[in-house]
């Protein structure tokens, strides 16, 4: 089912009380302020004015209207009660006698407080808003669907059943972070692709693949460590992803995307679909990238203190205008190594972060329509 990612307390608490609310949360919610205190009097009889009450309070916590209006704790009927000077709390149990009030008495409220059926602009919106969480943090399905529906209840939006919230967050979340991991492997040169993918193969002669080992840190506090660090670190920054701009990607996403090739065994992200596998190659070497060129220029003065000293590792250490191995992937991509400091002082996000969350928000429900008319 659609909704089988929430856990079972999220599907209990949609739409329904599952505790008593707490004396902040009945002065917050069920406190008549003078618009509904006036309009719950010109009831005639005391049930219905209890139950208009009842039901004032509960759509403003909930965001629905309960198919039983009288599905709700004591404590709220008693709060409710006192407000309106009735004596007998129990009187309530009348209003469900007559369906048809109830359901009069909900249109009132709905039209007193603004609340809007969740049509398709309602949908858009709350799709917008979805899509911005998603290309902006690291939300999972279950922290999206609890925001969807805070953002449903603070914009007054009746909420829809539990299934219909719950696709609309898959859909949209697969499709926004299918739409990323475009931008991501597109931003990056074919070659650069191919070369990428490359490193998911083991070598002729070697018992790792080359992404494992450009991922294993050198151990070895010698000469002959220290070199293969630098020719490590020659080879990661010779691929030239961090020269790929992603400035429209935000960091948190990149940060995702990374974190899981720093861990993920090679076959696993050979067999991601689509452009996720690009888009993770591309994200995880510019992390190395940024660990490698961080500890580069302390080797290079660790080896160079080696080299004064004669050292036979210091020797056999490439020397400054000698092709090594990262070199050759440099010349024959045609890509610049990066500047001391480039990382640095990439804009990584900014110009994103600078959009604003509303002008992500459109951009990102376009996209998800446009997605859902190609496959409709």
């Amino acid at each position: 089912m659609a909704f089988e990612y929430l856990s079972d307390e999220q599907a209990r608490r949609y739409g329904a009380f599952v505790a008593d609310p707490s004396p902040e949360e009945l002065e917050r919610f069920f406190f008549l302020d003078a618009e509904a205190l006036e309009l719950a009097r010109t009831k005639r009889r005391r049930h219905n004015r209890l139950g208009f009450a009842v039901q004032w309070g509960t759509v403003r916590t909930l965001g629905t209207f309960l198919e039983d209006p009288l599905d709700v704790p004591q404590v709220v009927v008693g709060y409710a009660a006192e407000q309106l000077g009735i004596d007998d709390p129990s009187c309530v149990k009348a209003y469900a006698e007559r369906t048809q009030t109830r359901y009069e008495h909900a249109w009132e409220i709905r039209d007193l407080l603004d609340f809007r059926d969740f049509d398709d602009e309602a949908e858009g919106e709350v799709t917008a808003f979805v899509a911005s969480r998603v290309a902006m943090t690291r939300d999972s399905r279950r922290e999206l669907f609890d925001r969807g529906v805070l953002w449903l209840i603070e914009n007054r939006v009746l909420l829809p059943g539990l299934s219909t919230l719950s696709r609309l967050v898959t859909e949209t979340r697969r499709i926004q972070l299918e739409a990323l991991n475009e931008e991501v492997a597109e931003a990056a040169p074919v070659h650069m692709r191919r070369e990428l993918l490359a490193t998911l193969a083991v070598p002729d002669g070697k018992r790792v693949s080359t992404l494992e080992w450009m991922r294993t840190p050198v151990v070895k506090l010698s000469g002959t460590g220290m070199a293969e660090a630098l020719d490590r670190a020659s080879y990661v920054l010779g691929l030239g992803t961090g020269a790929v701009d992603l400035s429209g990607v935000a960091p948190v996403k990149l940060a995702e995307l990374a974190s899981y090739g720093m861990h993920a065994k090679a076959p696993e992200i050979g067999d991601l679909k689509g452009a996720r596998r690009v888009a993770t190659l591309v994200a995880t070497v510019r992390e190395l990238e940024a660990v490698h060129g961080g500890r580069q220029s302390g080797d290079r003065g660790a080896a160079g203190a080696a080299e004064a000293d004669g050292s036979p590792q210091a020797r056999r250490r490439p020397r400054p205008g000698v092709r090594g191995p990262g070199d050759g992937v440099v010349a024959a991509a045609g890509v610049r190594q990066p500047e001391a400091g480039a990382a640095a002082d990439r804009p990584a996000g900014l110009r994103l972060l600078r959009a604003g969350g509303a002008a992500l928000g459109a951009a990102a429900a376009g996209r998800v329509r446009g997605r859902r008319e190609q496959v409709g």
